[in-house]
């Protein structure tokens, strides 16, 4: 049932692909148009992309960097958000974070009469057939490419090394999400970008369709729009919508500030632990932390 409502992406006529080579972004068969992408993300509160895309400010990307998952998780489901995490994924670099501005890609396995009438669409466009490179070729600094492969493994791999490199330079390392596999494993990892990806097989990508850049997308059991801020590590990953960005941002501070607090009074060897979690009993510990919370915030602030 999947993204069915998208299905008027394939009459653009466009190619489907299986391999990798270069193609100008103009040839795009699957992607929103600007309207599209603005009227599904109509709370967003930031500026666009020229293609309608949300563009999270840098400033809040660098405050992610600095949070845990649990300290993210706080605002979304209070929010109706229920479904923006996904797990399950092997990691490269474990000791790094993704943080960045979601671009996605979608791919189905390869239906041939879907492909044949997409390449003769294509041709009689005077259009070069599409390859999987358009996808990598229209990435921003601080984007974080997230792939729906559905799971593929044999011929499901979205990038080896040359590819990932080239991601990482023109990112600048944001990071990666493959809901399928890579490939070169061991060049990959050699690469100072983190990724997070289901398997790794030799075999190059092959016998799927690219069938979306930029629409939304399912991974896992989250629903991931572009534009929404990926936050990834060895746990697995959060997509947070661009208009609860700064209010989940805030919370998380709160709770890393709570925890902070928390094991400095375990420190002092004084307290039980119901003492003070998961909230003081104490009328003057609740004082003490309230002070304490409003310098740390007031400290994160001035270092923004």
């Amino acid at each position: 049932m999947r993204l069915r409502t998208f299905s008027i992406l394939f009459s653009l006529g466009l190619a489907a692909v299986c391999f990798w080579c270069p193609l100008p972004a103009q040839a795009q068969l699957y992607d929103f148009t600007k309207q599209d992408l603005i009227d599904y993300t109509p709370q967003n509160p930031f500026d666009r992309f020229p293609d309608g895309r949300p563009k999270i400010p840098e400033k809040f990307l660098k405050r992610a960097q600095e949070l845990s998952l649990e300290e993210i998780w706080r605002v979304l489901p209070e929010k109706g958000y229920a479904n923006q995490f996904a797990d399950g994924f092997l990691m490269t670099h474990p000791e790094k974070k993704i943080v960045g501005r979601v671009f996605t890609a979608q791919f189905m396995p390869m239906r041939p009469d879907v492909d044949k009438v997409a390449v003769a669409k294509a041709k009689a466009k005077g259009l070069p057939d599409l390859r999987n490179q358009t996808v990598i070729d229209m990435l921003q600094p601080g984007d974080v490419l997230v792939i729906d492969l559905f799971g593929k493994k044999v011929n499901g791999t979205a990038v080896g090394d040359n590819l990932f490199y080239y991601i990482y330079k023109t990112t600048h390392g944001a990071g990666l999400v493959v809901d399928g596999a890579i490939r070169d494993l061991d060049g990959i990892s050699e690469i100072d970008m983190p990724a997070l990806f289901r398997s790794t097989d030799p075999t190059p990508i092959g016998n799927v369709m690219l069938t979306g850049i930029n629409v939304p997308v399912r991974i896992g059991n989250a629903t991931v729009m572009p534009g929404d801020l990926a936050v990834g590590t060895k746990e697995g990953v959060y997509f947070v919508p661009p208009q609860l960005v700064e209010q989940t941002l805030d919370g998380a501070d709160e709770i890393h500030i709570h925890d902070e607090w928390t094991k400095k009074k375990f420190d002092e060897g004084k307290y039980k632990s119901a003492d003070i979690y998961g909230s003081p009993k104490d009328p003057a510990l609740k004082e003490e932390y309230k002070q304490y919370l409003k310098k740390r915030l007031a400290e994160i602030r001035a270092g923004q």
